[in-house]
């Protein structure tokens, strides 16, 4: 795939040995990844449940995710930097019990109507560990880190009153078609979980509308993002509907590198906190530059084409995109932001980018498959821009914010002690 566009892209890796997990410090655990099915407990309750949004996630899964790295690094001799606090916890302790302490203790203080369930999950942890101090060390341990969790994010601004500037103007924005709602503008000014101040990030904004890049940019999309396009091939359609698949892909894929890796319970928790945290700032990020910026959406943008002054441009009334827009502005890519700043943690964490990952999405009803980080960076840029939802400009910015972000957090936080 071309990157002739795509110069922020270009990725020189720093393999900094002691964010790299040797052998020794990654080696496979006995059993179940602890960490791994809480995860997959956390999924079940975050979305398959609850059917948070991508961005509201984001901030569950981080508060889950950090928790549980405090919990296991405090269990594990504190081998890192802690996220928020260590805990003293005597030697010998269960990390598996640790790990459900504090997921579920995060997990009950995020859904309290999902109790039934989560308690469900944290009995059939425990009874698989033999009673004892171990256990009873584990939980105590697990719970001081997801209460400290618990009382960072209290008044950070979740779930506020919050609305975007809804504007007729041309080039601003306003709720498309065909569920014409808005959502998540309280994101914009969330408390972020490591950055100082969400817009630290800020961009010179989108093209005027009246500039070539713009019309290249509305041109482009238009030709090749349309419900109705006769430019875009099968797997392009394909590879649209699988990145936009609310169930993240990047999920499955970030147990599968887990597993794949032969992760330790402490590698685990350290890499899913990494990737969590990161996101969410990532996306905080994006998201006050979508309420800064305020842009329009391609299907507005394509509707309204002769109202943006700009000769290389024509409307198109009946245009569609192929994926339903979400409802929030476009300037920057939320996907791009995100999945830029997850694979520049992975780069780190794992000291290399060429490392294969897959996943099935459900909703493209394929499988896709990656040999490196980065190549799957290029394609969510594309198929944001395929599936008709993003100008190119807003994928390409994306990355920046999510790739800044990522060096920001990763330089100050998870750092080994000694």
């Amino acid at each position: 795939m071309a990157y002739r566009r795509l110069p922020a892209l270009t990725v020189t890796l720093t393999l900094i040995a002691a964010l790299t997990p040797a052998a020794a410090q990654a080696g496979s655990s006995h059993g179940p990844n602890a960490v791994v099915a809480w995860n997959l407990n956390a999924q079940n309750e975050i979305y398959e449940v609850a059917r948070q949004s991508p961005a509201t996630a984001a901030r569950s899964f981080a508060m889950v995710q950090g928790a549980v790295y405090d919990a296991v690094n405090a269990v594990s001799g504190v081998r890192y930097e802690p996220y928020l606090i260590a805990p003293k916890v005597r030697h010998g302790a269960s990390a598996d019990a640790a790990v459900a302490a504090a997921a579920s203790r995060v997990l009950l203080a995020l859904f309290p109507d999902q109790a039934a369930t989560v308690r469900a999950q944290y009995d059939a942890a425990l009874a698989a560990i033999p009673d004892g101090r171990a256990e009873r060390d584990g939980v105590a341990v697990g719970e001081r880190a997801a209460d400290a969790m618990i009382a960072a994010r209290v008044g950070d601004g979740a779930f506020d009153p919050d609305s975007y500037d809804i504007s007729t103007a041309p080039g601003q924005w306003r709720p498309t078609p065909p569920t014409n709602v808005q959502d998540g503008a309280w994101f914009a000014d969330l408390k972020p979980f490591v950055l100082p101040d969400p817009a630290m990030f800020r961009t010179v904004g989108p093209p005027a509308l009246t500039s070539a890049a713009y019309a290249r940019d509305l041109n482009e999309v238009k030709a090749i993002g349309g419900v109705n396009s006769t430019v875009r091939t099968l797997d392009q359609t394909q590879s649209a509907i699988w990145w936009h698949d609310r169930r993240l892909t990047e999920w499955a894929m970030k147990r599968q590198l887990a597993e794949t890796r032969h992760l330790s319970t402490l590698q685990t928790a350290r890499m899913f906190a990494m990737v969590d945290i990161v996101n969410a700032d990532a996306l905080i990020a994006c998201y006050n530059e979508k309420k800064y910026w305020n842009f329009w959406r391609p299907v507005t943008a394509v509707q309204e084409a002769d109202l943006d002054g700009n000769p290389a441009t024509v409307a198109d009334p009946t245009w569609m995109p192929l994926l339903v827009t979400p409802p929030f502005p476009d300037y920057t890519s939320g996907h791009t932001c995100s999945f830029s700043a997850i694979a520049l943690t992975w780069q780190r964490f794992f000291g290399r980018d060429d490392i294969a990952m897959s996943a099935y999405s459900a909703d493209s009803g394929t499988t896709r498959s990656f040999t490196s980080f980065s190549s799957a960076l290029a394609e969510v840029v594309e198929a944001r821009i395929w599936g008709g939802v993003h100008f190119r400009t807003a994928d390409v910015r994306g990355v920046q914010i999510g790739d800044g972000t990522a060096r920001y957090v990763l330089a100050r936080e998870f750092r080994p002690r000694h």
